[in-house]
């Protein structure tokens, strides 16, 4: 890995202030660490030949206070540089991510790595790593010139040794970062297993295939458990050669120091000195060897994320806006990443103010077409042009903590408000008999909500919503008839404002329709389908044929 990625302080702001202080307690831990070789030396001599002790004294007190200090503050700065880097590299990432349409975002095991284990993982790299390396950057120069200005024979012998421990530490670090790598790729595709195994808990149980998913996920854990031994072996290897290197480097300056000091070609003071600055010289860089293995997974981590951020969202999954509150689509079609099926080909849609709805036999797309109306996907050609969109999927998306915090994410509905959108998809009362009313807590994906409760409570954030396109996607799918005809009335008051377009298999929805589009599988280019106009709906401009391919 590099010593240090310049792009994080480019794509991430927030690092550039933690970094910068941490430098500057790196350049005052140097000057510390100076002051004090100085100051005990002059102790020492003063003791030998019998002098006052007090200025000595006083000095070696400061300049250990000092380093003291600075070593605690510099302690702090470092864990909050890191909790800092590390929060601040997921909400951007996430960021980041919430912007791409889905084809140009990373896998499911991928983003849940990077955003949990690999942004956290960064944190011992600047806590640890960063302030080690300017450690390394910063104290072993300063010792050099102090040599230099005090006997310049130690100096040559730091300066001819010195690099050998860097050039030992990167032939070992070449197979660290090779195993680092291996280990993250086995942790990104044991999250993705995971994460999938997890989703698709309820339908492998109900088949009886869950006992047969927890050994494979068991045997996965190991193998990512056991990876990591190899690692610590290798940092335990690595950090006995370099202290080694640095100890034989330092007895060569004790010794050419102790043979010059008999001979009397050096005087007591500067052979001293150069004993005390001679492993000052050596330790950063000892440190930055040992440091490297504990922020091995950080540098990989941070290098995946930096990439991901550096991509930015370039392309962003907003679609353009028009005036009439209208969703139009022309010659829309869209093939999923590796695959070479077209799933929509051709396809013209025009829809208004008023109810659209989208039918079909399962797996020809509809969903497909909302997350392009909705901007969540790229069409492969074709354009799609539609107000800022709301889109409620059949697996809706519960954030906040609360039933208050999910009823009126991205809005801002008072009380009245959230209870008169409860109101009207049947909810009402179900909210009142909460233990808490609207401060409910609301667990992880909705736990404590029934399916329908939880359909109807993403329908009443809809209404509250400001978007002037409201997708809905099975809406009445988990209801049961009364709270279906309490679902279908609020969709009818919906529709009178908002431009609304729901895929459904109800034949009840389907009556309410101002505009009905049928989709067929995928045929050759050379058939189309008509969007067909359902019998007694109202007139409206919706009424516009779409022609096109089916989607498949």
């Amino acid at each position: 890995m590099a010593p240090f990625d310049p792009r994080l302080l480019r794509l991430v702001p927030r690092a550039r202030g933690p970094v910068a202080l941490l430098a500057g307690i790196g350049v005052l831990t140097g000057l510390a660490t100076i002051g004090t070789a100085w100051a005990v030396t002059a102790l020492v001599v003063a003791v030998v030949r019998d002098q006052p002790l007090g200025a000595p004294a006083l000095a070696v007190g400061m300049t250990l206070a000092a380093r003291a200090g600075l070593a605690a503050v510099g302690e702090q700065v470092a864990a909050r540089a890191g909790a800092t880097v590390s929060t601040a590299l997921r909400e951007q990432l996430v960021g980041v991510w919430l912007t791409r349409p889905a084809e140009q975002r990373p896998a499911s095991g991928t983003a849940l790595t990077l955003a949990a284990q690999g942004a956290a993982s960064v944190e011992p790299y600047v806590a640890r790593y960063l302030p080690t390396l300017v450690s390394a950057a910063v104290v072993p120069p300063m010792a050099l010139v102090a040599l230099v200005l005090t006997d310049w024979p130690s100096a040559l012998v730091v300066v001819l040794t010195l690099p050998l421990l860097p050039l030992f530490a990167a032939l070992i670090g070449m197979t660290t970062a090779e195993d680092t790598q291996r280990r993250w790729r086995a942790l990104s595709d044991l999250s993705g297993h995971f994460l999938d195994v997890m989703s698709g808990l309820p339908t492998l149980v109900g088949y009886g295939r869950g006992e047969r998913q927890v050994a494979s996920i068991e045997q996965v854990s190991r193998r990512h458990r056991l990876a990591p031994m190899q690692t610590l072996r290798l940092a335990f290897l690595s950090s006995a050669a370099l202290e080694l290197l640095a100890t034989i480097s330092v007895a060569i300056v004790a010794v050419l120091v102790g043979l010059r000091l008999t001979h009397g070609s050096i005087e007591l003071s500067a052979g001293l000195l150069a004993i005390l600055l001679a492993p000052e010289a050596y330790w950063p860089v000892r440190s930055v060897g040992t440091e490297y293995h504990s922020a091995a997974d950080g540098a990989e981590a941070l290098r995946d994320v930096v990439d991901q951020l550096e991509g930015g969202s370039a392309t962003t999954a907003t679609p353009a806006l028009t005036t009439g509150g209208d969703v139009r689509a022309r010659g829309l079609g869209y093939r999923y990443p590796g695959s070479e099926r077209d799933v929509l080909r051709g396809l013209d849609l025009d829809a208004g103010r008023g109810l659209t709805v989208v039918t079909g036999p399962s797996g020809t797309g509809k969903t497909t077409l909302l997350e392009l109306l909705a901007g969540l996907r790229t069409p492969t050609s074709g354009s799609v042009d539609a107000l800022s969109s709301h889109l409620v999927t059949q697996r809706p998306f519960f954030a906040a903590p609360t039933v208050r915090g999910n009823l009126v994410l991205g809005s801002d509905a008072s009380d009245a408000e959230a209870w008169a959108a409860l109101r009207a998809v049947g909810m009402e009362g179900v909210v009142a008999a909460l233990p808490d009313g609207l401060d409910t807590p609301v667990g992880d994906d909705g736990f404590g909500l029934s399916a329908g409760q939880r359909a109807r409570l993403v329908l009443a954030r809809a209404l509250l919503s400001p978007a002037g396109v409201v997708l809905l996607d099975e809406p009445t799918a988990h209801l049961d008839d009364e709270a279906t005809a309490a679902v279908h009335a609020a969709i009818t008051v919906l529709a009178q404002e908002r431009t609304v377009v729901a895929v459904t298999h109800r034949p009840e929805l389907l009556a309410l329709a101002d505009h009905h589009v049928e989709l067929a599988p995928l045929r050759p280019p050379a058939e189309v389908w008509q969007s067909v106009p359902q019998e007694g709906a109202r007139e409206t401009d919706a009424h516009t044929s779409a022609k096109g391919g089916a989607l498949a």
